[in-house]
């Protein structure tokens, strides 16, 4: 199973974060990623964001204002299911590894793409979500971290392929 990269973004602190043309991924992040709140987001268990364009795009097509890297990911991968992504799974994303660690808890910056009478969070995140349901239809729409195994260079178009799955 596997994609590709097509956005590497970065910011100095919340969201949006921005395109770069490539990246360094390390244990405690994406080299020039800043983190306005390190006590949700960051350190080691949650050094890189990962979003599927096909989630933002969905997202787009029901008229929320959003772009790759709107939703504060540091990687925006093409080709991968976000219904199948879990914790533990192992990921190549251009030179570096990554393993996914815990889904990502929409939180109050993101408001800022809510539609009228329809916030952004109802279509990302959900109670089966929340209690680790994979069956659900919003499930890992909100991201989902991980930590950097293997560091390494990034870049859209690498590879984003699933290495390693644990049982």
């Amino acid at each position: 199973m596997g994609g590709r990269v097509i956005q590497v973004s970065v910011s100095l602190g919340g969201v949006p974060k921005h395109p770069v043309p490539e990246g360094f991924l390390a244990p405690p992040g994406l080299e020039g990623d800043a983190h306005a709140h390190p006590q949700f987001h960051g350190g080691p268990m949650k050094a890189v964001l990962v979003v599927t364009a096909e989630t933002v795009d969905e997202l787009i097509a029901e008229g929320f204002p959003l772009f790759y890297g709107a939703l504060g990911e540091n990687l925006t991968v093409r080709g991968v299911a976000a219904r199948w992504l879990r914790s533990g799974q192992r990921w190549r994303a251009g030179q570096a590894v990554i393993e996914l660690t815990t889904l990502r808890v929409p939180y109050s910056a993101l408001t800022v793409y809510d539609l009228p009478g329809r916030p952004l969070r109802s279509a990302i995140w959900d109670e089966r979500t929340k209690a680790g349901d994979p069956s659900s239809p919003v499930w890992a729409k909100a991201g989902f971290y991980g930590c950097v195994v293997q560091p390494g260079e990034v870049r859209p178009g690498d590879p984003f392929v699933l290495l390693e799955q644990s049982v």
